[in-house]
């Protein structure tokens, strides 16, 4: 089974779904002595497949990142009633609403198969923790399993299912925080401190992710005692990855620095660039995934072709200020560097 400890650099590329995590970003990341995931969620497993072979023809190490099925509908009413909400954005861009989707395991056995198939060197869950029987399949392939956490309790409950790794993101963390039941509030715990606590805890090793946008920032978390911090926003505007160029816009000029948590545009909380579809959904919004991610889709695809960002979900860290353009290869490199005092300490 592959060990993050034996990495050159103790950084990784998170997986970012919907776009921003592409094969390249992956392989720029391995160039720098770190490693990146592939992003399973919401693609086909054939375009999954296609990605894999791409990495894999490179021949480095890599991981990929599996979305745990959430409950169907509970509350339809509900999701019905946020649909009528969002009629007048749906009639602003010209698009129909989509129905409603009562369920939807995002292709998960597929993926598992796929994974398994392909040898990939490490799978990742996000928002739940696969069964034991599936963790030992992928343990049966050599695989090393990592589940997203974002609490003591919840990382207590992950390692009771057997995982290798877990990925422990603090209330920093843009995108969608990884709690593990559909209806908690995050916590806002940072990052450290939380990384800190679960390794305290618990005797598998911790990768800490959260607002790491600069080389101080990995240091700290290091020293929490994480083997690794993995970094997503900080990658968001590299050559490299797939953020369309509405989210890219937003994150060189925001029109605020604040950054907040909501529910409107998936269902799930996840840390993004306030803007007018949070301020006036997410008082509105039922903690249904994936049901409301289905249904704001097109919608945010539509403001996208627009080029409207007050539609779009602009997720960001709180630490997104300090992003850059470039190579996500010199990014992760002068992180590093950075936090070991400059280029001299550069490995």
């Amino acid at each position: 089974m592959f060990d993050l400890r034996d990495l050159e650099l103790p950084i990784i590329a998170a997986p970012m779904a919907g776009g921003p995590s592409t094969p390249g970003l992956v392989i720029a990341a391995a160039h720098a002595g770190g490693i990146g995931f592939l992003a399973a969620g919401y693609k086909s497993p054939e375009l999954l497949e296609s990605e894999i072979t791409e990495v894999g023809e490179v021949g480095i190490p890599f991981g990929v990142n599996i979305f745990t099925p959430g409950p169907p509908i509970r509350d339809r009413g509900a999701v019905q009633r946020y649909r009528d909400a969002l009629a007048p954005v749906a009639e602003r861009y010209g698009v129909p609403l989509p129905v409603i989707v009562d369920a939807d395991d995002d292709h998960f056995g597929a993926k598992i198969d796929l994974v398994i198939e392909r040898r990939v060197g490490l799978v990742s869950f996000t928002f739940g923790l696969p069964s034991v029987d599936t963790i030992q399949r992928l343990h049966d392939a050599g695989i090393t399993v990592i589940a997203t956490v974002a609490s003591v309790d919840d990382a207590d409950r992950a390692v009771a299912v057997g995982v290798d790794l877990l990925c422990v993101q603090g209330t920093e963390a843009g995108g969608h925080r990884g709690t593990l039941d559909l209806d908690a509030v995050p916590n806002d715990t940072p990052t450290v401190d939380l990384a800190r606590d679960v390794v305290s805890r618990v005797d598998i090793p911790v990768i800490a992710a959260g607002g790491v946008g600069d080389g101080e920032a990995v240091g700290a978390v290091l020293a929490s005692g994480a083997v690794a911090v993995q970094i997503g926003t900080a990658l968001l505007d590299s050559d490299e990855a797939g953020t369309n160029g509405v989210h890219r816009t937003a994150l060189r000029c925001p029109p605020s620095a604040e950054t907040v948590v909501t529910r409107a545009f998936s269902g799930r909380p996840a840390r993004a660039l306030r803007n007018s579809f949070v301020d006036t959904h997410d008082a509105l919004v039922p903690a249904e995934y994936p049901a409301v991610h289905h249904l704001t889709s097109p919608l945010r695809k539509a403001a996208v072709a627009a080029g409207e960002r007050q539609d779009v979900n602009l997720w960001a860290g709180t630490s997104f200020a300090s992003i850059r353009g470039g190579s996500a290869t010199d990014i992760i490199a002068e992180l590093w560097s950075d936090a070991h005092g400059g280029p001299e300490s550069a490995p």
